[in-house]
């Protein structure tokens, strides 16, 4: 087939791609821009299905990139939201201690929120009570004015129309088949990019092996559901979430408060058997089935984290009752006959370090002249999206400039 020649190709239509390429486009107007993607439409991943929570920067140690980008992102994307009039739910976040015992973590949040320049208040429980009468915690909690709930499509629907606007071209039910060189072949299509980027998400590891990245690295993927709440809006003034543990990189169960005031309980964060296994046996794939597997496996024996314990833990949660059990451990009147409908459920590309058996807490991308990989971009992904792509555009021209 005859190629069509592009100055760039962004494989992946997620919120980090069509940030990457809104990004490239102001930085070169006269250059030609394609974003592909391999479903009929942008958001139905990681991009359309997280939490809708714009997270302030508080969990992550001051050396990581999350804790550069994620305060700077929260502010970014709520002015971007509030001027284009989407939805946006300035609630706030509760972090809260079960028991003595989790103080200390509380203790070193607080440290790193101030070490990132991000507002973040020790407060006492009668204090947290005034924010939300709900809540409990042991002794005192940390209030985060910044945080906020959005919705997630709305605002990637949004980004699309402003890369319309600049002359990028969309092509969407055209997934990455194979590459040669720059040459880039997907469904229908073929072509001849100057420069390729990848932010294929769940399947980001697959194209960076194309294109001999990433070798280090594979994808497991990790099931998030929540259970939605029938008690009417408002019911729940603020986020309200447990300490973490900070050996891994899941934040645990916590109230959500949505964009449009109801609330919701999760999520999990239980093992995946494949990629995008979102409902039943819905888009089983036998090859990743036994990849998954596989790393699994070499996870329960060799982590650097007790993953064993982790994946039992996760498992239960598909048990309602034990899920709203976690539940009340933050609030007041969370009771299974008001928690009875699970939600969307979504797929966390978790990227996993091959080498050290240990999931990647960080960004990940690697590159050189021709193109560039956004291997892990998880959660707080969608809050940092705006400066984190801009800063990766940043370290892509010096890998083009070094050629």
């Amino acid at each position: 087939m005859a190629a069509q020649t592009v100055d760039y190709l962004v494989i992946g239509g997620g919120i980090i791609g069509v940030n990457m390429a809104l990004h490239l486009k102001r930085r070169n107007p006269g250059a030609s821009v394609c974003v592909v993607d391999k479903e009929p439409e942008l958001g139905l991943h990681g991009s359309g299905r997280n939490s809708g929570v714009l997270h302030s920067g508080f969990y992550y140690t001051s050396n990581s990139l999350k804790a550069r980008f994620t305060r700077d992102g929260n502010a970014v994307l709520k002015n971007y939201i509030r001027e284009r009039n989407l939805p946006l739910n300035e609630c706030g976040k509760l972090v809260v201690a079960k028991d003595e015992s989790e103080l200390a973590t509380l203790d070193e949040l607080l440290k790193r929120g101030h070490a990132n320049g991000v507002e973040l208040f020790k407060i006492t429980e009668k204090e947290a009570k005034k924010i939300e009468p709900r809540v409990k915690t042991c002794q005192y909690a940390l209030w985060s004015p910044n945080t906020a709930t959005s919705s997630p499509v709305p605002v990637l629907d949004a980004f699309r129309k402003d890369a319309e606007d600049m002359d990028i071209q969309f092509q969407c039910s055209e997934p990455f088949v194979k590459c040669r060189g720059n040459r880039v072949w997907t469904k229908t299509l073929a072509f001849d990019a100057g420069y390729v980027v990848n932010a294929a998400g769940l399947y980001a590891d697959r194209v960076g092996h194309a294109f001999g990245f990433g070798k280090n690295y594979a994808i497991l993927p990790f099931k998030g559901l929540y259970l939605k709440s029938s008690e009417p809006a408002g019911s729940f003034k603020t986020n309200i979430y447990p300490v973490p543990n900070l050996q891994n990189p899941f934040l645990g169960v916590h109230v959500t408060v949505t964009a449009d005031g109801h609330h919701k309980i999760g999520p999990t964060a239980i093992p995946a058997f494949w990629r995008e296994q979102y409902q039943g046996l819905a888009n089983f794939a036998l090859g990743e089935f036994f990849e998954t597997a596989s790393l699994g496996s070499q996870l329960m024996l060799k982590a650097d984290f007790d993953f064993r314990r982790l994946a039992r833990e996760e498992l239960r949660k598909y048990n309602r009752a034990h899920l709203v059990g976690l539940s009340q451990a933050l609030a007041t009147g969370l009771e299974l006959p008001t928690l009875t409908h699970w939600g969307p459920s979504g797929i966390r590309a978790q990227l996993l370090n091959l080498k050290k058996k240990s999931l990647e807490m960080d960004f990940v991308f690697e590159g050189d002249g021709k193109s560039f990989h956004v291997l892990n971009a998880v959660s707080p992904g969608w809050t940092c999206s705006i400066p984190f792509t801009e800063y990766m555009i940043d370290r892509m021209e010096k890998m083009q400039n070094a050629n």
